[in-house]
């Protein structure tokens, strides 16, 4: 395959990382950001000069995403794919959470990798060949959990706005797809007790948590497989919403 650009949102830690990571070890150019640069960050950057690219930014700072989006293409050619993979959690009730917390949830997981895709969506309705956009959302998105509100309707709104953009760009050559993860072992898992992941795990047909590796075959059908798809969330949570 020949290699391709791909940006990807809070790429420093978690399963944004482990996303860029894998697409860097299979040959691609990445550029990613985050509020902050970690030790993973560097020593991607020290291992794959020239492929990957990243800047310390806050996912609602269109301007500096803009000019980087820019440089990217200007390196390595079209955009090919968009990954919106950053996002806060929650861990309260609402009665609990407070306005801005509120806002802030709903500003990070919904408003700014909905105006990331715009500034996407301009370059790749120019490109002769379309693009990919491939949005991670959450089983959060599907069924209710206790202490995830805002969570999960910030990604129930990913869902939809998936589903309506690839109505939007059909016929354009740009497919439009989420992801929807279960619990994972780590972050997401975090505020669940021993007991209450236990009762998870028993309660999932395979008996296992979601890993990050149980998402990169989607990721790579999703963009860069000659697939009939779009509009889709596909979950992967062992078998927890069937």
């Amino acid at each position: 395959m020949k290699p391709k650009l791909i940006l990807v949102s809070g790429g420093s830690r978690g399963l944004g990382y482990h996303i860029v990571k894998h697409l860097l070890d299979a040959g691609h150019a990445v550029g990613s950001f985050a509020r902050k640069r970690t030790v993973q960050v560097v020593e991607l950057e020290t291992r794959h000069t020239g492929r990957f690219h990243f800047i310390e930014s806050d996912a609602s700072d269109l301007k500096t995403l803009g000019r980087f989006m820019g440089e990217l293409i200007e390196q390595h050619g079209e955009l090919h794919g968009l990954v919106n993979n950053a996002a806060v959690g929650q861990d309260h009730l609402l009665v609990h959470a407070s306005p801005d917390k509120i806002h802030s949830i709903i500003a990070t997981n919904l408003e700014a990798p909905i105006l990331l895709t715009r500034l996407a969506l301009k370059q790749m309705l120019l490109q002769e060949g379309g693009g990919r956009i491939v949005n991670i959302s959450s089983i959060c998105g599907l069924r209710g959990y206790t202490g995830l509100t805002v969570y999960s309707a910030t990604k129930a709104g990913m869902d939809a706005f998936t589903r309506c953009l690839a109505h939007e760009v059909s016929g354009r050559g740009i497919l439009v797809n989420s992801i929807a993860p279960g619990f994972f072992e780590s972050e997401m898992s975090s505020v669940l007790s021993p007991d209450q992941l236990a009762i998870i795990k028993r309660r999932t047909p395979t008996h296992n948590l979601t890993s990050d590796d149980n998402l990169t075959p989607v990721l790579d059908m999703l963009l860069f497989a000659d697939a009939n798809m779009t509009g889709q969330t596909i979950v992967v949570d062992g078998g927890t919403s069937c």
